[in-house]
């Protein structure tokens, strides 16, 4: 077995703004393994939320031992959760399939001709800007809307002018305090949002169980593999998986399952990533309540054979692809 780690830096369609920056382009990460046969393929994102570099996390893959014994189940004792383990767990789900000739939606019951609808982001920006945004995307049933704290509800007002009919989220990306959360959700509800992402910081989350949950909350830079849902209980009730922070598939799988006989309901997310990194995200994503693999839409180009978006409806990836 032969591991090969590459960094690439992908551009992106626009400048994309959370609370905390803006970005050009985003860091990725790809693994490739050679069985002498067969090849597979995983991606990641280099995270600076969680101390991520591509410098680090190519260290961090040159670490693990790579011989023919390797497996999934192996890797989770070599790796903890993280970037660089989800994009070697995803290279060995990707190579079990070729050395199968099974694709791995077939695994799990996905249809070729199977869609998913996906939330469209539009980053944090002044209310003029993202109105404009909305309105060029106001087709789009879902709207992901990226927040910064002061004048978000203005954010929110300008999109729900620019796009209508739009189901809308918010995604505060740690952004608020205690005393914000309450007053904005309310406001908030009014403007017809159903979902609002990681409003407080990861930490200072535990206010939210003394908080009305005028709408439902989602957890995201709190929630990363199945060892956090107990103390998410009483804090949220969704939960984002997003495989850079469960380090990769199999725990996703293992998370979704876990956090649905706890109640939770479930959002699959994304990184700012090529379809490479999607098309693993597309088969946790079967039977989740939201859907937000929008990363390659985000791109100025996407990888080769990438996965197929008609509006916010996206396909199956190909199997030249991934799986």
């Amino acid at each position: 077995m032969r591991l090969v780690a590459k960094a690439e830096k992908w551009k992106l369609a626009e400048v994309f703004t959370i609370s905390r920056g803006s970005r050009t382009e985003t860091e990725l990460v790809t693994v490739t393994l050679y069985d002498g046969t067969f090849e597979g393929r995983g991606e990641c994102m280099a995270n600076p939320r969680y101390n991520e570099t591509q410098e680090s996390v190519l260290a961090c893959i040159k670490k693990v031992d790579i011989d023919d014994q390797i497996d999934r189940q192996k890797l989770q004792t070599l790796l903890p959760p993280c970037a660089a383990r989800n994009a070697i767990d995803c290279a060995l789900w990707d190579l079990e399939a070729k050395r199968a000739g099974k694709r791995v939606m077939e695994l799990f019951g996905i249809s070729k001709s199977a869609t998913l609808i996906t939330a469209f982001t539009i980053s944090a920006d002044t209310p003029d800007k993202m109105a404009t945004a909305a309105r060029r995307n106001s087709a789009r049933p879902l709207l992901k809307l990226k927040m910064s704290g002061d004048g978000d509800v203005d954010r929110v007002k300008a999109v729900r002018y620019g796009a209508p009919n739009a189901r809308l989220i918010v995604d505060a990306n740690e952004a608020w305090t205690e005393d914000m959360v309450e007053p904005l959700a309310k406001q908030l509800q009014a403007l017809g949002v159903e979902m609002i992402e990681q409003p407080l910081p990861k930490g200072a989350d535990g206010a939210l169980a003394n908080i009305p949950h005028i709408i439902p909350f989602c957890a995201d830079e709190s929630c990363h593999t199945s060892q956090d849902l107990e103390r998410l209980t009483e804090l949220y009730d969704i939960i984002n998986i997003k495989l850079d922070k469960a380090g990769g598939l199999t725990e996703a799988l293992r998370l979704k399952k876990n956090a649905k006989a706890k109640g939770f309901k479930i959002m699959v997310g994304c990184m700012i990533s090529t379809s490479l990194a999607m098309a693993p995200a597309y088969v946790v994503a079967h039977g989740a309540e939201y859907v937000d693999i929008d990363g390659p839409l985000l791109l100025a180009e996407d990888r080769m054979h990438g996965l197929e978006f008609v509006g916010s409806s996206v396909s199956p990836p190909s199997e030249f692809l991934w799986g």
